[in-house]
C-alpha cells in the first residue's frame, strides 16, 4: 500500500506541477501540486487529506472525486482544493483484465 500511495502521489505531482495544494495520505506520504501560492511553513491554505484506500481508489478512477468528498472520505479545505481535474492519475485494471 505504501508503495502504491507514494507512486500515485508522485504521478499527481508530475501531472499537476506547482505547490498550491498539499495532498496528505497519512501515514504513507504527502505531496504538493497545483498552481497557486507556495507555502513553506504551517498549514497551507489548500489541503486535501484522505486515507490510503480512498486515495488509491481516487488515483485509479475507482472512486470519483465528488463521491469521495460527499461520503466524507476526502477532506478538502480551501478554495480551489479539488483534485478532480487531475484524477485518475493511473488507470485501474479490472479482475477480467479490462481497463476502467
Amino acid at each position: 500500500m505504501a508503495t502504491a500511495v507514494r507512486f500515485t502521489l508522485e504521478e499527481l505531482a508530475e501531472r499537476s506541477p506547482g505547490r498550491g495544494i498539499e495532498v496528505r495520505v497519512p501515514p504513507f506520504g504527502a505531496t504538493q501540486c497545483g498552481g497557486g501560492s507556495r507555502h513553506t511553513r504551517g498549514t497551507p491554505p489548500r489541503v486535501v487529506e484522505t486515507d490510503a484506500e480512498t486515495w488509491i481508489r481516487l488515483a485509479t478512477g475507482l472512486l470519483r472525486w465528488q463521491e469521495g468528498v460527499a461520503a466524507g472520505r476526502v477532506i478538502a479545505s480551501g478554495v480551489g482544493s479539488s483534485l478532480e481535474p487531475w484524477l485518475p492519475v493511473v488507470e485501474a485494471e479490472s479482475a477480467d483484465g479490462n481497463r476502467g
